[in-house]
């Protein structure tokens, strides 16, 4: 599957936000947003012109950034919460939120989504006791996930607890340090997304 191989700092600072792509580096002075808070390349510093499509489209862009996702992947996302009932930006959010990649990063098992990706892909990960390697995997309430058994002691899962300390696990997720697992209590809620998307934005755009 076609994905994003550059540079994730160029990322952030494209959106002139931190999208916390890099895990520790994040929260460290060596940020490239608190660095160099412009745009990357020789017009980054020049003021744009903030039209209204412009606007929309960058927010479109960072929560495609924000969860990794490329365009083809964002819209089928954006079709399926259209068609969903409800508010269409919210449940595109939740659908979002419910990706098993970002489950296991929220719950604190890897330091960023990029490395939650990975470590779902080479199978450290099982749902409901059974190993699951799609990280585009839906949740559902009531599921457990749970890092398996015979990567418990890998570097990667060691490092990425110590760096939990500064995530918060959201109040729709439930983690039990001591088993490596996690229950999924219901699926989010908007409040309970700290996302900062202005999905109504998403919507307009792809209304139009």
């Amino acid at each position: 599957m076609a994905r994003y191989t550059g540079a994730d700092c160029r990322l952030c600072r494209r959106e002139g936000v931190k999208l916390f792509l890099k895990g520790d580096r994040c929260y460290m002075d060596k940020c490239a947003v608190e660095k160099r808070p412009y745009p990357p390349g020789m017009a980054g510093k020049r003021r744009p012109r903030d039209s209204e499509y412009r606007v929309q489209l960058r927010e479109k862009q960072k929560t495609k950034r924000i969860y990794g996702l490329l365009e083809k992947q964002f819209r089928g996302y954006y079709d399926l919460a259209n068609r969903q009932a409800g508010v269409t930006g919210q449940n595109l959010l939740r659908l979002l939120e419910s990706r098993l990649d970002n489950v296991v990063y929220r719950l604190g098992f890897a330091k960023s989504r990029d490395e939650a990706r990975q470590v779902v892909r080479h199978g450290h990960i099982t749902v409901n006791g059974r190993r699951v390697d799609i990280p585009s995997y839906r949740i559902r309430k009531g599921d457990t996930i749970a890092v398996a058994e015979k990567s418990r002691d890998l570097l990667l899962i060691k490092t990425a607890l110590i760096s939990s300390e500064k995530i918060e696990v959201p109040g729709w997720l439930e983690v039990d340090i001591e088993r490596l697992a996690g229950k999924v209590l219901s699926l989010p809620e908007r409040d309970q997304i700290d996302a900062p998307v202005r999905e109504q934005l998403i919507v307009e755009l792809y209304s139009k």
